[in-house]
């Protein structure tokens, strides 16, 4: 049996209040720890660097873009590549499971493991929060990051696909403020997401539809060809209806209920007049070139 080896990368910016504690969560199973900084400006690289971490900078465009960059330039040289985000951490107990990778057929590039999300501290268990597993661990080569302004996947390049049950957690501890702050910023992505599959101003990646896992593929198939078919304001309020009510998203009490609210009616809504918006700025334009600068120039972002 070959030796186990894996690089686990890390996008931030200001993230000095989480970084030492994803990497803590690592260190023990990572060959190499990456963190691609978007220039912070508080103690985030000065943490990760005497944390273990390799730290490379690279101004910010999105998620996907600042990710596949780091695939790009790291000079990653592991078999294996793990994503984490900078707020979130390995559980414990998964890290034994993570070393057994190197016992998998060859034939598998890429692993997916669960998501476990923390709301003010309390673990949501209900509303088809969880189990959700996600494309986390790929062979170095194996997989790519979807070219997306939001909902952005790993993607598998060529190979098969196993999931485990370990748990990546996702435990965010800033202010409610700073998670409406940051809602707000994703709710402007995902109005270009919806927006460009109606007027098609920039190439779509449809990839994850090509070489995603069933479960992915189908929720993805159902956000373009039903939700987002609905009419506006109708589509969060049913959503919501089948998170809390259908889904027991109730059963997660008071802290679930802001977060079922918050993240499936709130978010969802806001998304909803961020297109209504849009879409009296485009106003009848059916010209792409010409939507794309008018989006450009409205929300600031480099489309």
């Amino acid at each position: 049996m070959k030796p186990f080896s894996l690089t686990v990368v890390i996008l931030t910016f200001n993230e000095a209040q989480h970084i030492k504690r994803c990497i803590d969560s690592v260190k023990d199973i990572a060959t190499d720890i990456i963190v691609i900084d978007s220039l912070s400006t508080d103690e985030t690289v000065t943490i990760a660097e005497s944390s273990g971490a390799r730290v490379l900078q690279n101004p910010w465009t999105n998620h996907a873009i600042q990710f596949q960059w780091g695939l790009d330039n790291a000079d990653i040289k592991t078999e294996w590549i793990m994503r984490l985000d900078a707020d979130e951490y390995l559980e414990s107990e998964s890290s034994e499971l993570i070393s057994q990778l190197s016992s998998l057929p060859t034939a598998i590039t890429g692993v997916y493991i669960r998501r476990k999300i923390f709301y003010l501290g309390q673990w949501i268990k209900y509303g088809a929060i969880y189990p959700i597993y996600t494309l986390r661990l790929w062979k170095n080569g194996a997989g790519r990051m979807e070219n997306r302004w939001m909902d952005e996947h790993i993607v598998l390049i060529h190979g098969d696909s196993v999931s485990i049950d370990i748990n990546i957690v996702d435990d965010n501890e800033n202010s409610i403020s700073w998670w409406v702050e940051k809602h707000n910023s994703y709710a402007t992505k995902e109005m270009i997401e919806i927006l460009n599959h109606k007027y098609h101003f920039f190439p779509i990646d449809n990839a994850l539809l090509e070489s995603g896992s069933l479960p992915a593929k189908i929720k993805r198939f159902i956000k373009n060809n039903i939700y987002n078919n609905f009419p506006l304001f109708i589509r969060p309020t049913l959503y919501f209806i089948y998170r809390y009510i259908v889904r027991l998203g109730f059963m997660d009490g008071q802290k679930g209920y802001a977060f079922h609210f918050m993240q499936g009616y709130w978010y969802r809504t806001l998304v909803d007049l961020k297109v209504l918006e849009a879409e009296a700025l485009i106003c009848g334009e059916t010209d792409p070139e010409i939507i794309k600068d008018k989006l450009t120039k409205f929300t600031k972002l480099k489309l």
